[in-house]
């Protein structure tokens, strides 16, 4: 009954509209139409729509505008969502059904994930390689700062104007930004030029924009809400696997430190052209797998088939922001930017949110500018070891944590309050996780002159003893040796050595003035051996556990990001996400990158015990770290960091519960039915 009742209606809806033929002919039963010789066809609307890719194709190539058609006759059904926005996949004027195929955002996510993986390694790689190309061509201070820095300023400086004007043309910024990178990394590939090094952090700071925010913005558009969180989770654990390739491919070729800072011991062995051309080849490679997206990219249109009707259900959930603001219409010019941030900026959901996300990055800086010089020290690593450990296996773990937060949030459907509770709880066992580390620690080696006083004759502080006061030692030459009495020394002058020979490729030190005690071994010539070159076993085997703790603390952590992306764009209209995240990456870099990495550098050279002193009285780099008090910086600056993260987070989490509360913004939700009321505010 039920059936007939709507056919009946239906046809009689038709009919007072005035359908047109065709949909007359379609309302007719099958039978009719084949014995009028209609063609049978199982997918008509298909057929229909591939029709349509030519003129449409040529309308985009040629850049004309549809003229807007007369008022018809046939009115709309409510609620229905006009689709003649939507674009064909091709070239300009060239398409194809199949290019139409790969016109959904898994094929786009595909070539996308390419390009963020590329600028990762970039940056990897340039993170791993600047301290040895700011050594080899000498750089002044203002020219290392200028070139550590320029990312991080260029990037902050354009973030804003790219997500305001880049909002409307998204795949134009995405073709651009395919260039930028393979031209930055083309930049990197020719080092012999200081100058190109600093141009191509530029440039790369430039490109990186559009995928960070209309990328965001461009995902969030063609998927469903609560389907957000795994693309981006898979955008951002792509991003942190491309930068950590990157490190581990540049660590083999980092070099080891000089053990002095006189000119007259300065080497160039690593900078011979073999090195080089090494460093370019990885360089090389990134910008052609750039490059390769630039033609695929392009093909991909502005409005994917099936955005308009994403954009109309989001458009019909309640939001946080004022109602006036819901038709909100901006146009192009500098003053509807500066309205336009001026809504934002009054938006205190949002700048909390935004601090937050700043707070999660000073832990991700913390955790590379010390973990490699913390294990270096603490586990008794080589610096090339060190470096790979904290590439390869920790970075991961934040890629690793920002897939599962994305996973985790889109599966449970999570609304926005139920985002900052998420984020809050996985700050609080990350918090815990940390406080373990402290005690996954080594007991520091005995060192002559620093933790060891030569068996009572010296002091603490001096390298200098009774025993070696006569062989006039610099402290400018380090070369640590380890002696039988399992005591480090810092050279084998220190220890009073005065013979030494190969034995297996190796030197041994012979007739040791400090070395008086330990087990006396013989060589094959029958002479005893004194000490050893290199650095004491310390005889500590907690690196499997230190490593098991840090991964799962960085898990942990990882798993605030995508929320804290999805929360700051469910509180602003939704023509304002693009430079509401524009807004938020502003923040990130006054408050987070650009003087996080100098805070952390300077906090841990506050844990120095020995530093490099060459004959003119100019400190170098140091030599000897206190291990205990590295450990408790590395853990009390991550800590502080998440404690930040929390704070802020329950600051907007209250701010957005009072708001939902008052009901002021919100003139649709009703009082008189409470059931109705509770489900809306659950959407929220």
């Amino acid at each position: 009954m039920f059936v007939g009742v709507a056919r009946h209606s239906g046809s009689q809806d038709e009919v007072s509209r005035g359908v047109e033929p065709l949909e007359a002919a379609r309302a007719q039963p099958a039978k009719d139409r084949r014995a009028k010789g209609t063609p049978k066809s199982s997918k008509p609307g298909k057929k229909h729509r591939y029709l349509r890719l030519l003129p449409e194709a040529l309308i985009r190539f040629g850049g004309f505008r549809k003229r807007k058609k007369a008022k018809s006759s046939v009115s709309k059904k409510p609620g229905e969502v006009d689709d003649s926005l939507e674009q064909p996949c091709g070239l300009g004027c060239l398409v194809s059904t199949c290019c139409e195929c790969c016109n959904n955002i898994r094929c786009f996510m595909i070539f996308y994930c390419i390009l963020l993986i590329c600028q990762g390694v970039v940056f990897g790689l340039i993170d791993v390689s600047i301290g040895d190309f700011q050594k080899e061509y000498q750089l002044k201070t203002i020219e290392k700062l200028a070139l550590e820095k320029s990312y991080d300023i260029s990037s902050g400086l354009v973030a804003i104007f790219i997500a305001f004007y880049g909002d409307r043309k998204k795949v134009i910024w995405f073709v651009a930004s395919s260039f930028l990178i393979g031209l930055g990394s083309l930049l990197c590939a020719f080092p012999s030029i200081n100058e190109e090094n600093k141009q191509s952090k530029t440039v790369q700071g430039i490109a990186g924009m559009p995928l960070y925010i209309l990328g965001i913005t461009f995902i969030d558009e063609n998927v469903a809400t609560h389907s957000a969180g795994i693309y981006l989770g898979i955008a951002e654990c792509t991003s942190m696997i491309g930068y950590a390739l990157g490190y581990v491919l540049g660590a083999p070729l980092v070099k080891v430190p000089e053990n002095t800072t006189s000119a007259t011991n300065t080497t160039v062995n690593n900078g011979s052209p073999e090195w080089l051309w090494t460093w370019w080849i990885n360089f090389l490679f990134a910008a052609v797998v750039a490059w390769c997206t630039l033609i695929p990219l392009s093909c991909f249109p502005n409005n994917m088939p099936g955005s308009t009707r994403i954009k109309a259900r989001k458009r019909k959930q309640l939001h946080f922001f004022d109602s006036r603001l819901k038709d909100l219409k901006l146009g192009t010019n500098i003053k509807d930017l500066c309205a336009a941030l001026w809504i934002l900026m009054k938006n205190p959901v949002l700048i909390c949110l935004a601090l937050s996300k700043a707070t999660e990055y000073l832990v991700i800086i913390g955790a590379s500018e010390f973990l490699p010089i913390y294990l270096e020290n603490q586990f008794i690593l080589t610096p090339t070891v060190a470096t790979t450990l904290a590439g390869l296996v920790l970075i991961p773990g934040g890629a690793l944590g920002q897939l599962l937060g994305g996973v985790i949030v889109s599966t449970l459907e999570m609304s926005c309050k139920a985002l900052m509770r998420f984020i809050m709880v996985t700050s609080v066992i990350s918090l815990i996780l940390l406080v373990f580390i402290i005690f996954v620690r080594c007991n520091p080696v005995q060192f002559a002159g620093i933790n060891e006083d030569y068996d009572g004759t010296g002091k603490l502080g001096n390298l200098t003893a009774p025993c070696n006061e006569k062989c006039r030692c610099s402290s400018s030459i380090y070369s640590s040796i380890c002696g039988r009495d399992d005591i480090e020394y810092f050279s084998p002058c220190f220890a009073g050595c005065t013979y030494s020979k190969a034995q297996n490729q190796k030197k041994m030190y012979y007739n040791c003035s400090c070395i008086k005690e330990g087990l006396i071994t013989a060589d094959a010539e029958g002479d005893f051996i004194d000490a050893r070159p290199g650095k004491c076993d310390a005889k500590c085997y907690k690196l499997p556990l230190f490593i098991a703790f840090i991964f799962s603390t960085l898990i942990f952590s990882g798993f605030s990001g995508v929320p804290i992306v999805l929360a700051m764009t469910r509180v602003v209209p939704d023509k304002l996400r693009s430079l509401a995240l524009g807004v938020s990456y502003v923040i990130l870099r006054i408050f987070g990158t650009i003087p996080g990495p100098s805070i952390f550098k300077m906090s841990g050279e506050t844990s120095c015990i020995l530093r490099d002193v060459n004959k003119c009285g100019h400190t170098g780099r140091c030599w000897i770290y206190n291990k205990t008090k590295m450990a408790f910086l590395l853990v009390g600056i991550c800590f502080l960091c998440k404690l930040c993260t929390i704070i802020f987070t329950t600051i907007a989490f209250f701010i957005y519960k009072r708001r939902l509360n008052e009901n002021t913004d919100f003139p649709d939700v009703t009082v008189k039915n409470p059931k109705v009321k509770k489900k809306e505010e659950t959407d929220l």
